[in-house]
C-alpha cells in the first residue's frame, strides 16, 4: 500500500503547491484558496489542533469535486471534506486538500414524505434543513446542540447522536443510503446490501472484503465492540453482527451507508445523503428536576428514563451559575430552580397528546417523591418556558468555553459513555482524577444515555499535554471497569484515533485497517483518523505548539482584562495585565475564539452579516479572530496587525458588534477592528476619505455655516461621481444634508445646576437630524424633567465646538483623537458625574461608546462612573416607567401599526426592548420587532463605493423585504442614524419612504 504524502514530503520531493493551486483553476467553477492565510483559517476546527493544509476548494458543483479528486488522486495529496468546520477532536484538519461543501452543496435535493425521507447535499445546515421541513410536519431528530451551524455531512461524518438520541438513536439510525464517491473515482449509492447487487465491480469487491472480515471477526465483535447506545469510535464493522441496544435497522439487514456514517471521511466523499424523517411532535411538556447532590443527579437517571422520555439532560451547579451570570440567561434559569441545587436534569416528554405528556409529567412528579425528592420537579407545560431553557442548556458548552486566561476547558473525554446503572460512581471516581491532576470539570448533557460532557480545565501551552495523556488513561481505565465506550458521541478524530486500539483490540484495529484499505488504499481520503494515527499528545499538531510566540505589540486600547490566569480549582483570577501576553491582553483577547463556529448561525440577531452575504470564512468572526491570532503570532509574517491578510479579513467587518452580544467566548471584534485599524494607519496612513469621515467633528461647523455649498454635491450629479472617482464615495449614495440650524447652538435648556437629566446630543443629531434631538427634548420636558444640553466646558479651547463621543475617529483607528474627544467629553460632564444626574443620548454608536470604548482608553474612574449613569433617550424612559416615575400623556395616532428595527449596537447592549416598551405606551399602537441583522449601512461603511453592493445585500437579507410589506400606514421605526439612510435608499424607489427615531413618534403622539 502506498502511503500519503505529508507537507514535508511534498515539499521534499518538489510538488509545489502553487502547482497544484493553477491545475485546480483550471478545471474547477470554485474558489481555489492557496494563500497563507486562507489555509490558517481552515487549519483549525473547534479541537485544540493545527495543520496546515495544503490548500482549500470551496466546491460550485459536484464536478468540482470529482476534479479535484482526480487531481489529487493524480498529484497523490490527500483531501479532507469539511462542512462548518466545528469537529471538537480534529476530524476535518490535515496536511491535504480541504474541501468546503458548506457554501454551494447546501440544498434540498428531494423529499419523499410517503417513504419519509429527504435527500440532501452534505453541506446543508441542519437548521435549515429543519427549517425548510417543518410546513411539511416533519423533521430531522438528530437534534445536536450545534444545529444552527453544523452540517449533515460533517454529522454524518462523526455519527451525531444529540440530546434526543434516547427516542430517535444517533446519525447511523437516521440515513438510509449515501451517494458516494471514492478516491479512485468510482461513484455508487450506499444503501441496504440488498439494493446494492447491480452496484460497479469495485463495489462488489468492497461488499465481498467486508463479509469476509466480519464473519471472520464474528467474536471479536461480541466481545470488543461496547454493548451501549453511546458508541462512535472506530468503524461500524458491528452492522454484521449489531451491539448497539437500538438495532441499526428495523428488519435487521445490513446497510452499507451505516458503515460510511462515522468514517470521518476516511472512506469517500459523500455527495448526497438520504435521511430518515420523523414527525413534529404535536406536543412537549418539560419537567426539571432539582437534585441536592451531583451524585443523586446521576444515580437516579436511571430510574428516570423508564418513564420513557425522549430527553435527559443535565446542568450542573458550575453551568447553572455561568447561566446566571449572564443578563440573558439568568431569568430563565433562575426559573427553573428551587433553592440552590447541585445540579438540574431536563426531562422531556413528546407525542401527538398534550393531556398524554402532562400525565407523564405527572408521573415524574411522583416519581422523584418515591425517590425521596418530592417538590423537586418544576413543571413546564408551555413551549415557550421550555424553548428558553433549552437554549441555556444548548449555549452549555459555549458559556463553559468563556473563561478566560490560558487554561481551558479541553475535549478528549467529553463524551465517553458508561450504561446507566454506572453512571453515578463513573462521574465520582473522575472527579477525584481531576483533582489528583490539579484542576476540575463541569459535567452537562446526554444523562439519559450515560454520555456526560465534561472537560477538565488544561493549560495546553505548559502542562496540558501531559496532564491530558494522564488523565485519559485513568478516564480509560474507567471505561473499561465499567464496559463502557470511550467515544460516545464526537467521534475520533485526531485526539482519540489513537484510543480505537485500547478500546476494541488489536484484531478489530488491523479489521479497521483492511476496511480503510478495501475503500482507499492509497490512504488518500483524511488520513490519521481512526487508523494509523498520531498520538492525541503531538504537541506540533496542537494550535499552541512549544514555538507558539506573540509578537509584542503596544495596543491602542486597554485589554489587560483578559491578560489573566485563573486557577481551575479554586477559580481565583489573578489581577488584570499579569497573563503574561506581549500583546498586553489583546491575542488572549483573540485567542478566546475556541473555533466553535456559533458566528455560523444565521438566526442570531446580528452576528455575522459579512458572512451571511457571502458564505465566505474569511469574513466571519472566526475567521477574523483565526487571522488575528496568525498574524499576533508571526504566522503571517513580521507585519502582525498591519498585514494585507489583516485587512482583506477585516474589509466587510462593520462593526457591529453582534459578535460582542452572540459570540460565547466574548470575542467583540468590532473592538479589534480598531486596533487593526490603528495599525494599518500607523504603517500605511489614511485616504482622504477616511480623513475627511474621521475628522468630522472638527469640520463640521463650517458645513453648518455653508450648507448650501456641502450639500452641492447631492444636488449636482457629476459631482457625486467625481467624489466617487477621487474620494471613494458611492455615486449611488445620497449623503446626509447638512443644516444651518444646528441643536446644539440654539436648544433651550435648564440651568446646570437644577437639570436632573443631561442631554448629549451626538454630531449627526446636532448637525443632520436635529429635529430628533429637538423632539428628544420635548418628550423628557413633557414628562416633568428638567433638562441640560450638554455642551463644552465654558473658556476651553474648543467651546464653542460641540462635544463628540469619537465614533468617527475610532472608525479610522485614530484612538487618540478619540481619546481626546472622549476626555472633552468626560471634562464637560464632570459636574452631572458626580451629581449622578442621568446623562442621556440618541444615536446608539455614539451613547453606548459611552459605555464601552470609553472604558478602555485610559480615561480612569470618571469613564466608569459615565457608563453607569448613561442611558439612550429610550432606554431612560423605560428605567423611569419601571420605577413608576414616569408621567407622560400620550394619545393615539393614525397609525396602528410599528415595525421597529433595532440598531446593532442596541443589538449587542440589549437596547431594543425599551424601544418596544415605550413605544408601546402609544394607545392602540401595535410594536412589531423587524428579525434584521445588520441594515448594511454601518456608519460610512455603506457609502464606499467599493462596499456599496456587500452593503446593499445586507439590507436584502431581511430588513428591506420586510419594511416593503408595509402598508403606508405603519410606522417605520429606527433609531440609528446610518440604519435610517439605509431605509431611505433601499425604499427610494419603492415607495419613497422613511424610518424616523422613536423620540419622533413619541412627539407626535404628544399633540
Amino acid at each position: 500500500m502506498n502511503a500519503p504524502l505529508s507537507q514535508q514530503h511534498l515539499k521534499q520531493t518538489h510538488i509545489a503547491r502553487d502547482e497544484m493551486a493553477s491545475r485546480l483553476r483550471k478545471i474547477v467553477e470554485g474558489e481555489v484558496l492557496f494563500d497563507a492565510a486562507s489555509r490558517g483559517r481552515y487549519a483549525t476546527d473547534a479541537s485544540i489542533y493545527q495543520i496546515d493544509p495544503v490548500g482549500v476548494l470551496v466546491p460550485r458543483s459536484f464536478g468540482d469535486v470529482t476534479a479535484a479528486i482526480d487531481l489529487c488522486r493524480e498529484m497523490r495529496v490527500p483531501l479532507v471534506g469539511r462542512g462548518g468546520g466545528t469537529s471538537q477532536c480534529g476530524q476535518t484538519v490535515g496536511a491535504a486538500l480541504v474541501i468546503d461543501n458548506s457554501k454551494h452543496l447546501n440544498q434540498v435535493v428531494d423529499l419523499d414524505l410517503d417513504a419519509m425521507t429527504v435527500t440532501v447535499e452534505p453541506g446543508i445546515v441542519l437548521d435549515h434543513l429543519n427549517a425548510w421541513l417543518k410546513p411539511h410536519g416533519v423533521w430531522f431528530p438528530v437534534d445536536v446542540s450545534t444545529a444552527a451551524q453544523c452540517t449533515i455531512g460533517g454529522m454524518a461524518g462523526n455519527n451525531s447522536c444529540g440530546s434526543r438520541s434516547i427516542a430517535y438513536g444517533n446519525m447511523v439510525h437516521n440515513v438510509t443510503a449515501i451517494d458516494a464517491v471514492l478516491a479512485d473515482g468510482t461513484q455508487a449509492r450506499f444503501a441496504a446490501e440488498s439494493s446494492m447487487a447491480g452496484a460497479p465491480t469495485r463495489i462488489q469487491n468492497i461488499i465481498a472484503g467486508l463479509r469476509s472480515i466480519a464473519a471472520r471477526e464474528h467474536d471479536e465483535i461480541a466481545a470488543h465492540v461496547p454493548a451501549v447506545l453511546r458508541r462512535v469510535g472506530g468503524y461500524n464493522l458491528d452492522i454484521y453482527h449489531p451491539q448497539n441496544p437500538r438495532p441499526y435497522t428495523d428488519d435487521g439487514s445490513v446497510n452499507l451507508a451505516h458503515l460510511l456514517v462515522g468514517s470521518e471521511g476516511t472512506l469517500a466523499y459523500s455527495r448526497r445523503l438520504v435521511l430518515k424523517l420523523s414527525p413534529l411532535p404535536r406536543s412537549k411538556a418539560l419537567g426539571v428536576v432539582n437534585f441536592p447532590t451531583f451524585y443523586q443527579a446521576m444515580d437516579m437517571t436511571q430510574h428516570i428514563v423508564k418513564l420513557g422520555p425522549c430527553a435527559v439532560e443535565l446542568v450542573d451547579s458550575t453551568m447553572i451559575e455561568l447561566a446566571r451570570g449572564n443578563p440573558a440567561f439568568r431569568p430563565v434559569i433562575d426559573k427553573a430552580l428551587i433553592g440552590s441545587p447541585e445540579a438540574i436534569l431536563l426531562v422531556e416528554f413528546a407525542g401527538e397528546s398534550q393531556q398524554e405528556q402532562l400525565a407523564r409529567l405527572a408521573q415524574l412528579v411522583e416519581l422523584m417523591a418515591d425517590l425521596g425528592l418530592p417538590g423537586s420537579v418544576v413543571e413546564m407545560p408551555d413551549a415557550g418556558p421550555q424553548k428558553e431553557l433549552w437554549e441555556v442548556r444548548k449555549a452549555g458548552l459555549n458559556i463553559m468555553m468563556s473563561m478566560r486566561g490560558d487554561g481551558k476547558p479541553v475535549s478528549f473525554i467529553e463524551d465517553c459513555a458508561v450504561p446507566l446503572e454506572h453512571l453515578a460512581e463513573y462521574t465520582s471516581q473522575l472527579t477525584e482524577v481531576f483533582t489528583r491532576y490539579g484542576t476540575r470539570g463541569t459535567w452537562y448533557a446526554h444523562a439519559s444515555v450515560g454520555t456526560l460532557h465534561v472537560r477538565p480545565i488544561l493549560d495546553m501551552r505548559r502542562d496540558g499535554a501531559q496532564k491530558m495523556r494522564a488523565i485519559a488513561e485513568e478516564a480509560g481505565a474507567l471505561v473499561r471497569r465499567y464496559k463502557g465506550a470511550f467515544s460516545g458521541e464526537h467521534g475520533d478524530g485526531l485526539v482519540r484515533s489513537e484510543w480505537v486500539g485500547w478500546q476494541f483490540g488489536p484484531r478489530l484495529t488491523h479489521a479497521f485497517e483492511e476496511i480503510k484499505d478495501l475503500f482507499d488504499p492509497d490512504g488518500l481520503m483524511n488520513p490519521g483518523k481512526i487508523v494509523r494515527c498520531e498520538k492525541m499528545d503531538k504537541v506540533e499538531t496542537f494550535r499552541f505548539k512549544p514555538s507558539y510566540q506573540v509578537i509584542p505589540l503596544q495596543p491602542a486600547l486597554d485589554w489587560s482584562s483578559w491578560d489573566v490566569q485563573i486557577d481551575p480549582v479554586s477559580e481565583r483570577v489573578s489581577a488584570p495585565g499579569t497573563g503574561g501576553d506581549a500583546a498586553r491582553g489583546l491575542a488572549k483577547a483573540v485567542e478566546m475564539c475556541n473555533n466553535n463556529g456559533h458566528c455560523r448561525k444565521f438566526d442570531a440577531g446580528t452576528m455575522c452579516p459579512s458572512y451571511r452575504i457571502t458564505r465566505d470564512e474569511q469574513h466571519l468572526t472566526r475567521g477574523r479572530a483565526n487571522t488575528l491570532r496568525l498574524a499576533l503570532s508571526g504566522q503571517l509574517g513580521p507585519d502582525a496587525l498591519a498585514s494585507e491578510a489583516v485587512r482583506d479579513a477585516m474589509d466587510l467587518c462593520v462593526s457591529c458588534k453582534g459578535c460582542k452580544r452572540d459570540c460565547p467566548t466574548g470575542v467583540d471584534m468590532a473592538r479589534m477592528k480598531i486596533e487593526f485599524l490603528n495599525q494599518w494607519r500607523k504603517r500605511h496612513g489614511l485616504t482622504l476619505k477616511d480623513r475627511l469621515i474621521a475628522t468630522m467633528p472638527q469640520w463640521a461647523p463650517w458645513a453648518a455655516r455653508l450648507p448650501w455649498l456641502f450639500n452641492l454635491r447631492n444636488a449636482m450629479p457629476m459631482l457625486a461621481k467625481l467624489s466617487e472617482k477621487h474620494l471613494g464615495i458611492s455615486a449611488k449614495r445620497k449623503l446626509p444634508a447638512w443644516r444651518r440650524d444646528t441643536f446644539v447652538r440654539k436648544a433651550p435648556d435648564h440651568p446646570a445646576e437644577q437639570a436632573d437629566v443631561v442631554l448629549f446630543a451626538d454630531t449627526f443629531n446636532n448637525y443632520f437630524e436635529s429635529e430628533n434631538a429637538h423632539a428628544a427634548l420635548q418628550v423628557l420636558t413633557a414628562a416633568g424633567y428638567k433638562v441640560h444640553v450638554a455642551r463644552a466646558v465654558p473658556g476651553s479651547p474648543q467651546e464653542n465646538r460641540p462635544l463628540c463621543c469619537g465614533r468617527t475617529y475610532l472608525s479610522a483607528g485614530l484612538v487618540d483623537k478619540a481619546r481626546a474627544e472622549a476626555r472633552r467629553t468626560l471634562d464637560a460632564l464632570r459636574p452631572f458625574i458626580t451629581r449622578g444626574i442621568p446623562v442621556v443620548g440618541l444615536e446608539p454608536s455614539c451613547l453606548l461608546s459611552l459605555r464601552d470604548e470609553f472604558l478602555v482608553m485610559g480615561l480612569g474612574d470618571e469613564a466608569q462612573a459615565l457608563a453607569k449613569q448613561s442611558y439612550l433617550f429610550e432606554e431612560f424612559l423605560a428605567r423611569e416607567l419601571k420605577a413608576d416615575r414616569l408621567k407622560l400623556d400620550l394619545k393615539p395616532l393614525p397609525q396602528k401599526r410599528a415595525l421597529l428595527h433595532g440598531h446593532c449596537h442596541q443589538k449587542a447592549f440589549d437596547a431594543v426592548k425599551p424601544v418596544q416598551q415605550v413605544l408601546a405606551l402609544i394607545p392602540e399602537l401595535k410594536v412589531e420587532l423587524v428579525e434584521s441583522s445588520c441594515c448594511g449601512m454601518a456608519g460610512s461603511f455603506g457609502y464606499d463605493a467599493s462596499h456599496y453592493e456587500a452593503s446593499m445585500k445586507m439590507a436584502e437579507l431581511s430588513l428591506l423585504p420586510a419594511l416593503r410589506e408595509a402598508d403606508a400606514n405603519t410606522l417605520l421605526v429606527a433609531d440609528g442614524t446610518s440604519c435610517r439612510h439605509q431605509i431611505a435608499d433601499g425604499l427610494e424607489e419603492h415607495s419613497g419612504r422613511r424610518a424616523e427615531h422613536v423620540a419622533i413618534i413619541l412627539r407626535r403622539a404628544l399633540e
